[in-house]
């Protein structure tokens, strides 16, 4: 049975200063969660099981290396500091732990979203928790880490604005580096399941599709018919996720297709969202990919694709909010069947954003040299007193170029409004914009 700290006892840190215990959080497989002091604030302390770590001085070291280079987003629930390894002074000593901040009580746990006890509060929370997830894994690889056991307890999501915080960071490592974690069943890559490779950044890949499937779809990629079984025993589990996975929407094998009253969440909501998602979800899942015979869709794309997803939300009369396809000239509102007819379609670079009231711009939309999705530069407003008549209103620093449907040119500074109806392109200064 494990030893747990008591309330008040002194955890030394590396750095110098102490953490004291002052509540047990949560336990899992590896060790205890507690809530702590550190000076004057509150975190968070992760105290491992004594044998819990197969090779604890590498392992250590990792958490030091990546406490010294830093958390890659904001999004990620980073290790802060690192305790000093106790001896057997302390109750639950010969071993150690790391501090990071504590999760506010605001977010819930993934899980509880995947069993219905938690609900996003709308679809442009979904679809942000999705952009956050993808940008954070996007930065964690760009700085040379792998995640490695990456699955649905490793993210607290607020349901309302779809902010996310990423957790269990420690087993994160230097890409070709492996500290013998193989992943969770159903979330790691067939050719880990197959024994074939350890995790690493190609396999987060994989990982990050089923993550991102299940966050808008609420089942699983590979978990159709062919997986209903009584008992899904080792041999089945490494056929289902392994040797023969096959996607429930997949293209060409329809052995796997989901079934009408058992996978009623991806029945409903696969036909909501856009084509271009649902291809590049298809993608993800295709036998080659699968099987690496063709490449894995990049946490770039995901961004990209999501960013595109985000500028297609609309919000109807209803109040509900559905997408409008800028191919299409109309769109029905998923939630009262309404016909909503084309507003205008801003053109920019790699993106399409409808204009319709609530709308926002971002500096990715018109700063070439900027991929930055969250700082608003620009909103679609609806005229107080001619609520008929809408305008981009321009919430960046600098000025935009305007030209008029008429050929008559103007600058808009931060703070003004152009009418959108009479306006054909907007120069924004290392990029163009176009208005149909």
């Amino acid at each position: 049975m494990a030893d747990y700290f008591k309330k008040n006892t002194k955890i030394p840190l590396t750095n110098g200063g102490t953490a004291v215990i002052k509540d047990k959080l949560g336990e899992g497989g590896q060790g205890v969660v507690y809530s702590v002091t550190v000076g004057k604030e509150d975190y968070a302390l992760k105290w491992y099981h004594k044998g819990a770590i197969s090779n604890p001085k590498r392992f250590y070291k990792n958490l030091a290396d990546n406490i010294a280079k830093g958390a890659p987003t904001k999004a990620f629930l980073w290790p802060l500091f690192l305790t000093e390894v106790s001896g057997s002074m302390l109750p639950a000593g010969n071993s150690f732990g790391y501090v990071m901040n504590l999760r506010p009580k605001k977010y819930s746990d993934f899980g509880d979203f995947l069993l219905a006890k938690v609900r996003f509060g709308s679809i442009s929370a979904a679809v942000t928790a999705c952009l956050n997830i993808t940008n954070g894994f996007r930065e964690l690889h760009r700085k040379g880490f792998s995640y490695q056991d990456l699955n649905d307890g490793n993210f607290f999501l607020d349901p309302q604005t779809g902010e996310v915080l990423i957790c269990d960071n420690d087993n994160v490592a230097p890409f070709g580096d492996n500290l013998g974690i193989a992943g969770k069943a159903r979330y790691m890559a067939p050719e880990v399941v197959r024994n074939m490779k350890k995790p690493d950044t190609m396999t987060d890949r994989f990982s990050l599709a089923v993550i991102l499937f299940r966050i808008l779809f609420l089942d699983h990629p590979l978990e159709g018919k062919k997986v209903l079984v009584p008992c899904l025993t080792e041999d089945l589990e490494l056929k289902f996720y392994g040797k023969d996975p096959i996607f429930i929407y997949d293209k060409t094998d329809t052995s796997n297709a989901p079934v009408r009253g058992v996978h009623g969440n991806v029945i409903k909501f696969w036909q909501i969202y856009p084509k271009f998602i649902r291809d590049l979800f298809t993608r993800a899942f295709t036998k080659e990919v699968m099987h690496q015979q063709q490449p894995r869709v990049t946490g770039n794309e995901w961004q990209i694709a999501f960013t595109q997803l985000r500028d297609m939300l609309i919000t109807c009369p209803c109040g509900g909010e559905t997408f409008f396809d800028p191919a299409e000239d109309s769109a029905i509102c998923i939630y009262c069947g309404v016909k909503i007819p084309r507003p205008s379609i801003m053109s920019v670079q790699k993106y399409k954003v409808v204009l319709f009231p609530g709308q926002k711009i971002y500096r990715c939309h018109f700063d070439n040299d900027s991929d930055e999705y969250t700082e608003v530069c620009g909103e679609v407003l609806r005229n107080p007193d001619k609520p008929q008549i809408w305008g981009l209103k321009n919430l960046s620093p600098a000025s935009w170029n305007i030209t008029a449907e008429d050929g008559s040119s103007k600058t808009i500074a931060k703070g003004e409004v152009t009418v959108i109806a009479k306006t054909k392109s907007i120069d924004f200064g290392n990029c163009k914009a176009l208005i149909s």
